[in-house]
């Protein structure tokens, strides 16, 4: 399943080549509460539709409007910012007098939409790197530690294969996780090589393993941006799936367990 990024990068694309103007929005900074982290984005064509987001309606609500009024007729990036005022924080639904700063970026043929959205497709992390004076295109591989970065020079964003989390076990707890997981925009994978627990499974886009846990961890190719919970209670998998994510790059790597458990755990693995 795509996440809300890719699904914006996409459709920028689809419009560029219907030969439809349109723009690229980034949040840049945010300052006190904001419905949208730093790093949404938002595409918006020239007939006022849009895909993505950056706020909680409103911001977006304007610039429709403007694109409906005025048109797309912007050349080079622009630095936007809304709720300087607390009257216009409230008027854009704003929370508690936040302020959010918008990078607005007119997309083109050379905005390189398509070559990254092909070195996504082979798996490539990449981090895009827009030129806010020129509006200057480059791509380069990334690094998992990698962040946006915002200069006056420059706006950096990372581009990649989404944040990842494997459950092991496919019991009720693991349905709460794996729902809170895809609403943070995690791709979720669950392994249980119990048929029984794995028939009764009621997440839709969740990846569904029946491997056991260890082979299922080396196949993932676990990296810093993957993260592995062991809720099975079963030490026969839940430590299988820890004696391997441990030696792999992943970000977190947890199960749950009584504190008399995890110390039982904890003296298994060390064996």
């Amino acid at each position: 399943m795509d996440n809300i990024d890719l699904e914006v990068l996409k459709t920028s694309s689809q419009w560029l080549a219907a030969g439809l103007r349109c723009e690229l929005v980034t949040v840049l900074k945010t300052w006190g509460s904001s419905p949208r982290p730093e790093g949404s984005m938002l595409a918006i064509c020239e007939d006022g539709r849009v895909v993505g987001s950056v706020s909680g309606g409103c911001i977006e609500d304007d610039m429709i409007d403007r694109a409906r009024r005025e048109g797309l007729s912007q050349k080079k990036p622009a630095i936007v910012t809304y709720g300087v005022s607390a009257d216009e924080a409230r008027r854009f639904g704003l929370p508690c007098g936040g302020t959010i700063e918008l990078a607005i970026e007119p997309l083109t043929k050379d905005s390189r939409i398509d070559e990254l959205l092909q070195r996504l497709q082979a798996g490539e992390l990449v981090a895009r790197r827009l030129d806010l004076h020129t509006g200057a295109v480059t791509l380069s591989t990334a690094q998992p530690s990698q962040g946006m970065q915002v200069s006056e020079a420059a706006l950096v964003t990372l581009h990649g294969p989404r944040w990842r989390l494997l459950i092991i076990g496919a019991g009720q707890l693991s349905r709460f996780v794996a729902q809170i997981a895809q609403g943070m925009d995690y791709a979720v994978t669950v392994c249980d090589p119990r048929e029984e627990y794995r028939d009764s499974w009621q997440v839709n886009g969740v990846e569904l393993a029946t491997g056991m846990p260890d082979d299922v961890v080396q196949a993932m190719k676990l990296d810093a941006r993957c993260a592995v919970i062991a809720l099975t209670h079963d030490p026969k998998l839940d430590d299988l799936a820890l004696m391997e994510a441990l030696r792999s790059e992943a970000f977190y790597v947890g199960a749950i367990g009584s504190r008399l458990n995890n110390q039982r755990r904890r003296e298994r693995l060390a064996e």
